[in-house]
């Protein structure tokens, strides 16, 4: 995947959901917002510029899977992003249901028994269980690529299709001319209407569970960022203004939003001249359209089973859902589970219903992205990143990136609208976030394990053969020759676990010890930077010699050693940590000098006993024999 589509991956998941955002949630926007849908849709459009590049940034910093959910993990804790990654299920449920029922609307252009009764159930079933088999199998580096070829023909379409509209029916004035603010639409109407047009961003969120996956540097984000922002732009505003000027609004209804509200696109062509033009156009609409939605489908199912993956390894859902298959290494009892879920929502063939439930997860997660990534600028703000939100403001230690912080507010306010004004999401979206936390807190807790604190376990546990879970173990790294023996002795431990049906992750960790004449957050030489890249490159390639061991890495701050690998133990929730064992001083005078002191004093170094007094997990000391050269010939566990 690295070396095949890279940006082009980030790209295509994005656009296929812009794109397919337009077949399906035209009509229910232009039903509600009217006049003002153009206005509306470049209202999302603007709030998709702000959440992509929030979503880029979260990337950038921890390169993990689970978008909105991994990003609260490190700026608040994992019971908050159990919350983000919970409600962002419930969004890839909604979309994946709505496209569903999105199909059969535009394969009745072929025969109109399609849409009706018994028949379009089966469609949408059967369209749900063949993406579902498609995510069981794998999206392999040619099918993206197919969503890529999809999404740009569909690009095209939707960009002659509202071109030919503009030629025969440009009017704009009978746009304005139908909005009287706060009647026609209403005030509530209009808002919900733009959470519903922000129904592209679902995009956004699958795209970030390739992190980790495709390698993008700082300008392809950036291009990434702009192309995505420029196409949905563009689309949103020529697609829903051709749409009225098709569809006029008349006693304050639209065509788009009553008999197409479920194919609008259709809508749009059906008002061209001649027939036959017409008629062409609807047919190759409705082929276009359900290819589109199929892969828009295929890229949410995607982003669900990544996230669904996520959870399962960090112990916030049972280890069973998040199961992989035996051979695909899918985790095909999430896609099962997710595509009955997706099915169910979809029989009642109701797409306003389902518009109000999207909304209700859909805030709650951009709102917990925009959020972390503004804590983020101050718990982390010295760490790296390929990319920044632009147009920051400095506060304190750290800053607030003001696209971010209008994000985070516009997300909570229209949270807060939906749940006044919709009762169908309050009611399905409440319960779903109820049955969600009341199932977290019983797990955990059945577990033994902290609300708060996280815990992981690798992919291994997690195929078909494994009858166990397990804990991780944190391997701080120097750069020394003991690094390998460190690393090893880790790997053993993992590895002779494993065979009992209880091994381990390991999280080996370079840390940048900043003195006090300097703030925390100093720049780092980019030579320390480059070597603590190569040190952990050597430690996962050793840790990752040990059959059934996952290396995972990282670098941190800290004003000493000592106190930074115990803070990182305790932040990460590992269950011990291996760690060199370093001569103590040999300077005479007792330890208020700095040399030997107490008995434990005699036998290791100040970040050693640091680590083993404060550690809250089990300590594992390596070191060589006395006077031994060659560090690998004398491990000591």
């Amino acid at each position: 995947m690295a070396r095949g589509l890279g940006e082009p991956a980030l790209f295509a998941i994005m656009l296929s959901a812009v794109v397919s955002a337009i077949f399906f949630t035209l009509g229910v926007v232009a039903g509600d917002a009217l006049g003002l849908t153009p206005v509306v849709y470049l209202f999302a459009g603007l709030f998709l510029v702000v959440t992509i590049a929030t979503y880029v940034e979260g990337s950038s910093l921890h390169i993990e899977r689970g978008g909105a959910s991994s990003f609260a993990r490190y700026a608040f804790d994992e019971f908050w992003s159990f919350v983000a990654g919970w409600a962002i299920l419930l969004d890839y449920l909604i979309v994946m249901a709505a496209a569903a029922v999105a199909v059969t609307d535009y394969l009745a252009v072929f025969w109109g028994e399609l849409d009706e009764g018994v028949l379009e159930i089966a469609i949408a079933g059967l369209t749900l269980a063949y993406v579902g088999a498609q995510n069981v199998r794998g999206l392999t580096i040619a099918r993206r690529g197919v969503v890529l070829r999809v999404s740009l023909l569909s690009i095209a379409l939707l960009l002659v299709v509202a071109g030919i509209a503009f030629a025969q029916f440009f009017d704009a004035g009978a746009i304005v001319d139908s909005v009287d603010l706060g009647k026609t639409p209403k005030w509530e109407d209009a808002i919900f209407a733009a959470v519903v047009a922000t129904v592209a961003l679902m995009g956004v969120e699958a795209a970030s569970g390739l992190a980790g996956e495709v390698r993008v540097g700082r300008r392809g984000l950036r291009r990434v960022v702009i192309a995505s922002a420029s196409v949905a732009l563009v689309l949103f505003v020529a697609v829903s203004a051709a749409g009225l000027m098709a569809q006029p609004v008349e006693n304050g209804q639209t065509a788009l939003g009553g008999r197409f509200i479920g194919a609008p696109v259709l809508g749009i062509v059906a008002a061209y001249d001649p027939n036959w033009l017409m008629d062409v156009a609807r047919y190759v609409v409705g082929t276009v359209a359900v290819a589109m939605l199929i892969v828009a489908m295929n890229g949410q199912m995607l982003g669900l089973a990544r996230l669904a993956y996520s959870l399962a390894t960090n112990r916030q859902i049972p280890s069973a859902a998040g199961r992989l298959h035996g051979s695909r290494g899918t985790p095909y009892v999430a896609i099962s589970i997710a595509a009955v879920l997706a099915f169910a929502l979809a029989i009642p063939h109701d797409l306003e219903f389902l518009a109000g439930v999207f909304a209700f997860g859909a805030m709650i997660s951009f709102a917990m992205a925009h959020l972390s990534v503004i804590v983020l600028r101050f718990r982390e703000a010295g760490r790296p990143s390929a990319f920044r939100v632009p147009l920051s403001i400095s506060a304190g230690k750290g800053s607030i990136p003001l696209p971010a912080a209008l994000g985070a507010a516009f997300a909570i306010a229209a949270w807060i609208s939906v749940v006044t004004l919709h009762e169908g999401a309050r009611v399905i979206g409440g319960a779903w976030m109820v049955f969600g936390v009341a199932l977290y807190v019983i797990y955990r807790r059945g577990q033994g394990k902290s609300l708060t604190q996280r815990f992981t376990i690798p992919a291994e546990a997690l195929q078909e053969t494994s009858q166990a879970e397990y804990g991780s173990i944190l391997v701080p790294v120097l750069g020394t020759p003991l690094d390998d023996d460190i690393v090893g002795t880790a790997g053993r431990l993992a590895a002779d676990e494993d065979e009992e049906g209880d091994g381990a992750v390991l999280e080996a960790l370079y840390v940048f010890e900043i003195p006090m004449s300097l703030p925390i957050d100093a720049r780092v030489p980019e030579e320390r930077v480059q070597e603590a890249k190569r040190v952990l490159a050597r430690a996962k390639e050793v840790g990752e010699e040990y059959e059934g061991v996952e290396v995972a890495t990282a670098m941190v701050r800290g004003r000493t050693a000592g106190q930074a690998i115990v803070a990182e133990a305790r932040r990460r929730g590992v269950e011990a940590i291996v760690l060199a064992a370093e001569e103590p001083s040999r300077v005479r005078g007792g330890a208020i000098l700095g040399g030997r002191g107490r008995i434990r004093d005699r036998f290791v170094g100040e970040t050693t006993r640091y680590v083993v007094e404060k550690a809250h997990c089990r300590v594992i000391l390596t070191a060589p024999p006395a006077g031994q050269e060659d560090t690998r010939e004398g491990v000591l566990p």
